[in-house]
C-alpha cells in the first residue's frame, strides 16, 4: 500500500495514538519559495500503438539553504521491462556562470526498495541524479527523456500531472499524438493554447497558471480534490478504460488453486463465509508486495505464480483471490481505487488516481481487500472507505461502503492515595473492524515496548509513572479484542489542594482523542475525512477518605451535526463516577467546509467538557 492517512476520528480503540497537538494557522500563501522552478517543461510524442518518448527539462534555482537536501539530488523512476530513461544533461550552474556537470558516476540506478523485496517486481528501478557543490543561488539543470516502448494499454495513452508547491515560474506540458487519435482532458489552474497541426499529428498543449497555495489542513482530502491538476487520456470513457485493464488481467484457474480453495472451505456452507474464508488465507499467507498500479505495470502475474512464490502486489493478490473465488463458484472482480486521501475521479481516465487493486464480488455486494495485512476480510482499511471505485468487469463506477461496523468500550479505575499518587487499571474492548487492528499491531509489538508504551502514554498527560500491558491471545482472531493496562501514576493528583483532578474517562484511544482531532482546525476551507464510529466509556475515581471532594463537573447531552454527546459525572461519598458516550454517524466519509461550520459549537463543547475537572482538598 501506499502512505497511510488517518482520519479526524482516529482509529478507534488503537493503543499507539498518539495525543493531537494543535496548531491553527491563518489562511495564507504556502507556496515554498525556498526553491524555484525556472523551467519545467514536458512533451510527449505519443505513438499510434501508445508507446511514447516524453522529454522533460527542469531547471530549479535554489533559494534557501533548506531546499538543497531535497533538490541536490533528484530520483527518476521507471519500469525496465517497459522503458527506457537517459540523462541527457545535468549540471549545478553557479551563481557565477560556471557550470558543473554530473557525471556518469554521480548518476546511481538502483532497484525499487519495495520491488527489492522480491524478485517478481526486480523491473522497477531508479536512477538517481546526484548534483555538484549545490549552494544557495546555483541553478540545478536536468534534461533526460523516457522512452515507452511497450504501452501499459495497447494504442491507448493517459497521464496525471499534480504541481509542486515550490514556486513555479514557467510550467508546460505538451502531447503530441497522431491526428486521428483523440485527448480527452480535465483540468484546474491549467491554461490550453489552441491545438497545432502538422503533417498527421496534433499537438495540444498547456500551461500552468501560478496561484497561491493554501495550507493543507489537518485531516484534509488530497489536494488532488480541490486544486490544481492535470488529466489527459486517449479513453473515452470510464467503461473503455475498465475493458482495456480486463483485458490484460485474465487468471487461469489451476487444480492445485481448486483443490486449495475446496479444502479451505469444506466445511462453510454459504458463499459469504466461504467469501470471507479464502480472503483472510490470502491475507495471512500472501506477503504484500508494494508496487503500485501504473508504475509496476498493470498486468498481474499468473495466479498459480503467486501461491507458489507466496508474494504479490495488489493486483497479484486480486488474481489469485479472484481465482480461489471461482474455484467453489463464486464469481468476483477486480476494482481499481484510491488508496490516499483523494475521493474524487477526474472526468477522464487515468492511473493517477486509481492506484490500488481490491476485490469486489457482486452476489454478496463485497469488498474485499487481501492486501490490508492487519484487517480481518468482511473489512476495508479506512483509506479504502467511501471511494468511488471502478469495477473492471462491468465497466461500472460505484463507491465502496462509508461505514462499517465499529464499537470501542473503555472502562477506567482510579485508586488515589493520600499523597496523589494513583493506582489504575484502564480495560478496553474493541468490536468489529478495529478489533483485529488492534491485535495485530500489538502483536508485532516486543512484549518489553507493550510495557514502556503504559510510561509514553501517562507522559501525555504530564505523569510519571509504570505499569504492564494484558491481552487476550495475540495469536487468535478474536471479536471483541480485549486488553488491559496497569499500574500506577505518581503524581495524578496536586494535594493538598484545593486542586482539580483531570476527569478522565481513557487514557488512550478514547473519546478525548476523536473529539480533539475533529477540533484540531479552528476552521476549514477544505473537505477532511471524518469516519463514523461510537465509543462508551466509564471511569471510577476512589480518593482516600482523607481527601474531600468539593466539586464535579456538570453533565452533558449534546445532539447536533452527526454527534451525540453524553456526560454524567455522580458523587457517592469519596468517590467520583464518570460515564461518557460519544457517536459520530455520517453519511461520507468525507465532510465538507460547511459541515464543519455546523459541527464547531458542538465540537467546542466537547472539547470544554473533556477538559473539566473534579475539584479536591486534603481535610
Amino acid at each position: 500500500m501506499q502512505g497511510s492517512y488517518l482520519p479526524p476520528l482516529r482509529l478507534l480503540g488503537v493503543l499507539l495514538l498518539a495525543a493531537c497537538s494543535l496548531t491553527v494557522q491563518a489562511a495564507t500563501d504556502e507556496t515554498d519559495h525556498s526553491a524555484t522552478f525556472e523551467k519545467n517543461q514536458q512533451s510527449y510524442v505519443i505513438n499510434a500503438d501508445g508507446s511514447f518518448v516524453q522529454t522533460i527539462e527542469l531547471v530549479t534555482r535554489i533559494n534557501e539553504e533548506r531546499a538543497i537536501k531535497n533538490n541536490a539530488q533528484r530520483s527518476l523512476s521507471y519500469n525496465r521491462s517497459l522503458e527506457t530513461l537517459e540523462v541527457l544533461e545535468a549540471f549545478t550552474q553557479k551563481a557565477d556562470g560556471r557550470q558543473v556537470k554530473v557525471g556518469a558516476e554521480q548518476i546511481k540506478e538502483q532497484q525499487e526498495t519495495a520491488s527489492s523485496e522480491a524478485p517478481m517486481f526486480q523491473d522497477s528501478r531508479v536512477k538517481v541524479v546526484i548534483f555538484p557543490q549545490v549552494a544557495v543561488g546555483d541553478r540545478l539543470v536536468l534534461r533526460y527523456q523516457r522512452q515507452r516502448t511497450t504501452a501499459l494499454f495497447p494504442q491507448q495513452f493517459e497521464d496525471f500531472f499534480v504541481p509542486d508547491f515550490y514556486d513555479t515560474e514557467q510550467l508546460s506540458l505538451s502531447y503530441d499524438l497522431p491526428a486521428d487519435k483523440p485527448l480527452f482532458v480535465d483540468a484546474r489552474g491549467f491554461k490550453a493554447s489552441t491545438p497545432a497541426a502538422a503533417a498527421g499529428r496534433k499537438v495540444y498543449r498547456w500551461d500552468y497558471v501560478p496561484q497561491a497555495k493554501a495550507r493543507i489542513e489537518t485531516g484534509a482530502v488530497s489536494y488532488v480534490d480541490y486544486g490544481q491538476f492535470l488529466a489527459v487520456s486517449t479513453f473515452a470513457s470510464y467503461k473503455d478504460f475498465a475493458q482495456a485493464y480486463e483485458a490484460r488481467a485474465q487468471v487461469e484457474v489451476t487444480p492445485a488453486i481448486t483443490a486449495l480453495a475446496k479444502q479451505l472451505t469444506a466445511n462453510l456452507t454459504t458463499p459469504h463465509s466461504k467469501a470471507l474464508a479464502l480472503s483472510d488465507w490470502v491475507r495471512k499467507n500472501i506477503r504484500y508486495v508494494a508496487v503500485y498500479v501504473g508504475a509496476g505495470g498493470v498486468v498481474p502475474h499468473p495466479a498459480q505464480a503467486v501461491l507458489d512464490n507466496r508474494y504479490g502486489d495488489c493486483k497479484d493478490h486480486v488474481a489469485l483471490l479472484e481465482a480461489m473465488l471461482r474455484a467453489v463458484a463464486i464469481e468476483s472482480s477486480p476494482v481499481l481505487v484510491n488508496l490516499g486521501n483523494s475521493y474524487t475521479l477526474a472526468k477522464v481516465p487515468t492511473l493517477g488516481v486509481l492506484n490500488h487493486a481490491i476485490t469486489y464480488v457482486p452476489a454478496l455486494d463485497l469488498y474485499l481487500d487481501s492486501t490490508a495485512t492487519a484487517i480481518a476480510a468482511g473489512y476495508l482499511p479506512i483509506p479504502v472507505l467511501g471511494k468511488p471505485v471502478l469495477l473492471t468487469q462491468s465497466g461500472e463506477l460505484a463507491k465502496t461502503p462509508a461505514a462499517q461496523t465499529g464499537k470501542v468500550s473503555n472502562d477506567l479505575l482510579f485508586k488515589v492515595d493520600s499523597n496523589g499518587a494513583a493506582d489504575f487499571v484502564h480495560a478496553t474492548t474493541v468490536e468489529g473492524w478495529g478489533s483485529e487492528f488492534n491485535r495485530y499491531l500489538l502483536n508485532a509489538m516486543k512484549p518489553a515496548d507493550r510495557d514502556s508504551m503504559i510510561r509514553n502514554v501517562l507522559g501525555w498527560y504530564g505523569q510519571t509513572g509504570q505499569g504492564t500491558f494484558k491481552s487476550d491471545s495475540l495469536q487468535d482472531e478474536v471479536n471483541p479484542f480485549k486488553n488491559t493496562l496497569e499500574g500506577r501514576t505518581d503524581n495524578l493528583v496536586n494535594l493538598p489542594g484545593p486542586t482539580g483532578v483531570p476527569a478522565l474517562s481513557s487514557l488512550v484511544g478514547g473519546i478525548a482523542q476523536n473529539v480533539f482531532a475533529f477540533a484540531s482546525e479552528k476552521d476549514r476551507t477544505q473537505g477532511f475525512g471524518c469516519l463514523s464510529g461510537e465509543t462508551q466509556e466509564q471511569a471510577r475515581f476512589e480518593f482516600p477518605k482523607e481527601v474531600s471532594v468539593l466539586a464535579v463537573p456538570k453533565p452533558q447531552s449534546l445532539q447536533q451535526a452527526g454527534f451525540d454527546y453524553q456526560a454524567t459525572y455522580a458523587k457517592e461519598g469519596n468517590t467520583v463516577l464518570i460515564t461518557r458516550h460519544f457517536k459520530f454517524a455520517h453519511a461520507n466519509t468525507v465532510c465538507s467546509p460547511e459541515d464543519f461550520k455546523a459541527m464547531k459549537p458542538v465540537i467546542e463543547s466537547m472539547v470544554n467538557d473533556l477538559k473539566s475537572q473534579i475539584i479536591v482538598q486534603t481535610l
